[in-house]
């Protein structure tokens, strides 16, 4: 059995109140792995052409706000 298959036993067997804590728990994890995966693309200037675009954009009046 993989690692996988035995969460995903884990996580079927959790009654209510343990599923949303672990669902409260697994999203932050998600957020936090997010923010790291755009802090090291940022370092490693894989947004700078993104960021020079959008800041062309702003500078030509293109801008819209949402």
């Amino acid at each position: 059995m993989s690692n996988v298959q035995e969460l995903e036993m884990a996580v079927s067997q959790l009654s209510t109140h343990e599923l949303i804590q672990f669902s409260e728990w697994f999203e932050e994890f998600l957020a936090d792995q997010w923010d790291k995966k755009i802090e090291a693309d940022i370092l490693a200037g894989r947004l700078d052409a993104a960021g020079k675009r959008a800041d062309d954009e702003f500078l030509a009046g293109h801008a819209t706000l949402l």
